[in-house]
């Protein structure tokens, strides 16, 4: 018995790296998935990628306007939502003295803000019973030089899954968190770097990781299965770590 079948899954951020790679998972393991992005080329690639009928639509999280639409269309063509995951995300890193206003307010308003209204206005389409999953990161328990803003946004989002999960309990929605750690996934080249500064980057984050190597989406989309899945039903407010021993050891 396939572990999703016939749930309707959201993955936002899911037109690559983690998110690509659970909407696959996911969808293998029977559920009807819609994906969001910025980027209607990465969300058609995807959706090809992916197979069984899935949709990719185009949403920002940090604009609000864009959120509920896509949550109407999915209930349109799917039905309601079992499994919601919180996944886009974005990673600026920059000294301190040099970090930007323009950098914070986007950092926050799509890692944070956008978290937040994901799930706010989610709630009308969602099922009783649902999961959702929102994307944290091991760097939200330590301290880490240029990314002190996403740390923090990230430490939000654990924070959120605990009131949340607080506030849905009557309706048996469960809130949990996944925790990666460095991953080998396309964010690293987000930020306007140069592949030599995206290849040192890598080999740094390999090094100080205790497993010493990065972790593969797929790896981590495992993590998303347990938790959208009826194996983590007596899981609320938790946060799953993947990590490689970054946070830990």
């Amino acid at each position: 018995m396939k572990k999703l079948q016939n749930k309707v899954a959201v993955v936002t951020g899911g037109n690559s790296g983690i998110g690509l790679a659970t909407a696959k998972l996911y969808a293998g393991q029977g559920a009807k998935v819609a994906i969001t992005g910025r980027n209607q080329a990465t969300l058609d690639s995807a959706v090809a990628e992916i197979g069984n009928d899935a949709i990719g639509l185009v949403s920002d999280v940090s604009d609000l306007k864009n959120i509920t639409g896509v949550y109407q269309k999915v209930t349109e063509t799917f039905g309601k939502i079992d499994v919601l995951v919180v996944n886009a995300g974005v990673f600026t890193a920059a000294p301190l003295a040099d970090y930007t206003e323009e950098m914070f307010d986007q950092t926050s308003d799509i890692n944070f803000k956008g978290a937040f209204f994901s799930v706010q206005k989610a709630l009308p389409y969602l099922n009783n019973g649902a999961s959702i999953i929102l994307t944290s990161s091991g760097v939200s328990t330590k301290g880490m030089a240029t990314a002190s803003a996403y740390a923090a946004t990230k430490a939000a989002v654990r924070s959120l899954a605990r009131g949340f999960s607080a506030e849905l309990l009557d309706r048996q929605i469960r809130v949990n968190v996944l925790s990666p750690g460095p991953v080998e996934t396309p964010i690293f080249g987000r930020n306007g770097s140069t592949q030599e500064q995206i290849d040192g980057m890598k080999v740094y984050m390999a090094d100080i990781t205790p497993i010493k190597r990065l972790g593969t989406s797929e790896e981590i989309a495992e993590g998303f299965l347990y938790l959208a899945s009826d194996d983590s039903k007596f899981m609320i407010g938790g946060d799953l770590v993947l990590d490689g021993g970054y946070s830990m050891i």
